[in-house]
């Protein structure tokens, strides 16, 4: 474990695309958490890491070559484009690579650190060979990749508490006996048929947060008794809110600080890694999700410093 000298967050510039206002995908969000972050003084300037995009190499260990050459070239047909939600151009491919490098760079991070963060990412909803729902590259499977490269035989667990499946992630990494999907969200097909993953565990529509807790916590508690994670990637998300355009749940912010509290100290008091993601977002009042992501990384600082002395 680190001294307490701070908490590596992984950024870029790169994360932001010009998008249109209306746009659901609330870009903004990554750069006003971050400043957020600095002005109250949780995170230095120097906790904050600026990365570059990913190498091809690393990414092809999860996407086919074609796909990676599509988005390159801006070559999705209209079905591929409305799937995927965003405007295909070079700096699509450039934001989504960057993303992946830093959840990347964040595990190792955290597996030096005992936590880690990325002011972004947690892109679940893309698979192999396309990309849905804003979400172009698979960070989680790309990162776990690049692990299982340097680190054979490391166990990984992917704790989803965005409010949709992350079916991207457990198409890709179903088979891998190594690899533990957890994931808890909007049941009954929401949105889209899902992939199972190792546990799957869903909620009611407008489930509120004294229920979602109870289930989130001794759902959890299982999944840890069954696997034994040497690091885990946590999706957060933001879009469980009540006020969330897509979320379909009903959490208030004192069910978010709660959920964050709980389940971080559960990682980092039995040392298990723990590397944040961001995770969706897309409430009503813009600023409401910005202010849950840098509430995310509040508490893993506060946490790590008690846990860490």
């Amino acid at each position: 474990m680190a001294s307490l000298k701070g908490m590596r967050c992984f950024y870029s510039q790169d994360f932001l695309l010009d998008l249109p206002k209306d746009h659901p995908f609330q870009m903004d969000r990554f750069e006003v958490s971050k400043n957020m972050l600095i002005g109250s003084g949780i995170l230095r300037g120097e906790d904050i890491r600026e990365v570059r995009a990913a190498e091809t190499h690393i990414l092809g260990r999860v996407h086919d070559e074609a796909y990676l050459a599509k988005i390159y070239r801006g070559q999705l047909d209209l079905k591929e484009q409305i799937t995927l939600g965003l405007p295909v151009t070079r700096e699509l491919y450039t934001r989504s690579a960057t993303e992946a490098e830093a959840t990347r760079q964040a595990c190792y991070a955290a597996l030096t650190d005992g936590v880690a963060a990325v002011l972004a990412g947690g892109t679940h909803h893309a698979f192999r060979n396309h990309g849905e729902a804003s979400c172009v590259f698979n960070d989680i499977a790309i990162a776990i990749r690049d692990l299982q490269v340097q680190r054979p035989g490391i166990k990984i667990m992917v704790v989803d508490t965005d409010a949709h499946q992350g079916d991207g992630t457990n198409g890709i990494l179903s088979e891998d006996p190594n690899v533990f999907t957890y994931s808890i969200h909007v049941g009954r097909g929401y949105l889209k048929p899902s992939v199972q993953g190792s546990m799957d565990v869903e909620t009611v529509r407008y489930v509120e947060g004294d229920m979602y807790l109870r289930q989130l916590f001794t759902t959890l508690a299982a999944a840890l008794d069954a696997f034994s994670p040497d690091l885990v990637i946590w999706i957060a998300g933001a879009d469980n809110h009540s006020n969330d355009r897509f979320g379909a749940m009903h959490l208030e912010l004192q069910d978010f600080a709660k959920r964050d509290e709980v389940l971080l100290r559960a990682f980092m008091r039995n040392r298990i890694p723990v590397t944040i993601l961001y995770g969706s977002g897309s409430n009503r009042e813009q600023e409401y999700t910005a202010e849950i992501h840098r509430n995310t990384i509040a508490t893993a600082v506060k946490v790590a410093k008690e846990t860490r002395s």
